[in-house]
């Protein structure tokens, strides 16, 4: 593993999202003094937090899985994710809900998961589970520290003998045929199988190996920090200056201090300047590669996710029928992903994702009220609708997207709002999201592992970059490793650092 040459005792975190806590945390595990540099007023970046007339709305992921990523962050330095954060563990992990009335829970638990498609959908569909169960296990234990959890120099990393087990596990096959062999109820297969879209692509095209992010989903586990998601980086944050780490809040960074093949300062908006040995790099690609002066070139241009509009109510009521989060699946399938990824229209009849918080934590929102999070996937602004046709389309959207609400039987969804933020494309580009896309650069072959941007950075001895824009992805999960696998370019060691130490309610989870 290449690592960078040179002193490194000073590093310099550009970013307090998800990555550049991770890597901070595992810097100082190392014994590294560590400055993390922020533009907001506190941590958290795309998993922020917002104050919306009383309610306390995540303003990122909703979803938390493989906690024990993590908990590895907190052990560098001695300390627990447990010990900071209550964790609850959801049960279900998913409601879906199908355009022909029918509903499943899904569970995590093996037993349960079978009981329950048993229920739904027969016998012989619970016994397919059980072997698509296992299979999403051998697939994660041949990728996670191969292909996920790895640090790659050269595509010839990829030698290896798990290579050899994902090729015979039909992990370089299509994701739909190979949940297909396990499952034939369609409904069945678009639960195991709408992740794909994390990936920013089509089950019909993306590769079986993406089924990993099945196996996290109904397999590891899904978890809810009490206080909610933010909850996680302000954590972090936390236990990252009670280990030492220096932050500067309200930090925008302008500009770089370059000599000889290396940053030497970091510069900010106020003129403040911030030598350094070392500098993690963690905004999205557009703004570190604005920063540096260059971006890399590549054979063809990046091609990006799909986007989302997010509708975040708080509602003086609630629906019975709703779980912390249920998947409210439309009748179109095939047709929904090309519209999101091809044809550039929004989705005519959406899949949605409706995440409830208050289910588990009322103190997110004033008393006797409730918070929905309503996220509806859309194209990005380079294959559909741009930053400017959105800002007339936004409006007009959230009245399908609430009439759609209403239809699926969330009746009275619109009149029990008191309060209400819409954000869209137009948001996310402000932002600096490239293509105004939350989700970075999407999994395609060529944007995967060895060939999905590197986190060193050519011309340049002592930057590392980290986030979901390079290795290993999008995904909390994925944006917990980039940090560490950004801090193991600067310190030299693989994995984590530090104190090792694990809760045994995670250590059960990760396996």
């Amino acid at each position: 593993m290449k690592t960078i040459p040179g002193s490194t005792d000073h590093v310099v975190v550009v970013g307090a999202g998800l990555s550049g806590l991770a890597a901070a945390l595992h810097l100082l595990g190392a014994g590294r003094r560590v400055t993390v540099v922020e533009r907001d007023a506190g941590p958290g970046g795309r998993a922020g937090r917002l104050e919306l007339g009383g309610y306390r709305v995540d303003t990122g992921p909703t979803v938390l899985t493989m906690p024990h990523l993590a908990d590895e962050a907190f052990a560098a330095v001695g300390d627990s994710l447990l010990s900071r954060v209550e964790l609850v563990p959801l049960h279900p992990a998913y409601r879906a809900r199908f355009a022909d009335g029918s509903a499943l829970d899904v569970h995590t638990d093996g037993d349960a998961m079978e009981a329950e498609v048993r229920r739904f959908a027969g016998a012989a569909e619970a016994a397919g589970y059980r072997r698509l169960r296992s299979w999403l296990e051998k697939l994660y234990r041949a990728q996670m520290r191969r292909f996920i959890d790895t640090n790659f120099d050269s595509p010839f990393r990829l030698l290896h003998p798990d290579l050899a087990r994902l090729a015979v596990l039909g992990g370089f096959g299509r994701l739909d045929p190979q949940i297909g062999r396990f499952l034939s109820d369609a409904r069945l297969r678009r639960v195991f199988s709408f992740q794909a879209l994390y990936a920013g692509v089509a089950p019909a095209r993306a590769l079986a190996a993406y089924a990993v992010i099945a196996y996290m989903d109904t397999v590891a586990g899904v978890w809810f920090p009490k206080g909610g998601m933010y909850a996680l980086p302000r954590a972090m944050a936390d236990a990252a200056a009670d280990a030492g780490g220096e932050f500067r809040w309200s930090a925008e960074v302008t500009g770089l201090e370059r000599a000889a093949g290396r940053v030497r300062a970091v510069l900010l908006a106020s003129g403040e300047r911030i030598p350094c040995d070392a500098l993690v790099l963690t905004p999205d690609l557009p703004v570190a590669h604005r920063l540096l002066g260059r971006a890399p070139r590549r054979p063809v241009p990046l091609r990006h996710a799909p986007s989302a509009v997010i509708l975040h109510a708080g509602t003086d009521r609630t629906w019975p029928e709703l779980a912390h989060h249920t998947l409210s699946f439309g009748a179109a399938w095939e047709g929904t992903f090309d519209e999101l990824t091809r044809s550039g229209r929004v989705m005519s009849d959406p899949s949605l994702l409706i995440t409830r918080p208050t289910t588990h934590d009322a103190s997110l929102a004033p008393e006797g009220r409730h918070l929905h999070y309503v996220l509806a996937p859309c194209p990005n602004t380079t294959t559909g609708p741009s930053a400017d046709t959105w800002r007339g389309l936004g409006p007009r959207y959230r009245d399908s997207l609430l009439a759609e609400l209403e239809r699926r039987g969330l009746e009275g969804f619109e009149a029990s709002m008191d309060r209400e933020l819409l954000v869209t494309p137009v948001d996310w580009t402000a932002q600096g999201h490239a293509a105004g896309t939350p989700f970075s650069v999407s999994h395609t072959f060529a944007q995967t592992g060895p060939f999905r941007p590197r986190n060193l950075v050519r011309g340049y001895d002592n930057v590392v970059l980290a986030g979901c824009g390079t290795t290993p992805g999008v995904g909390v999960p994925t944006v917990l490793v980039s940090g560490k696998l950004a801090a193991a370019r600067i310190t030299g060691l693989p994995h984590a650092t530090g104190v090792r130490r694990r809760s045994p309610v995670l250590e059960g989870q990760s396996r």
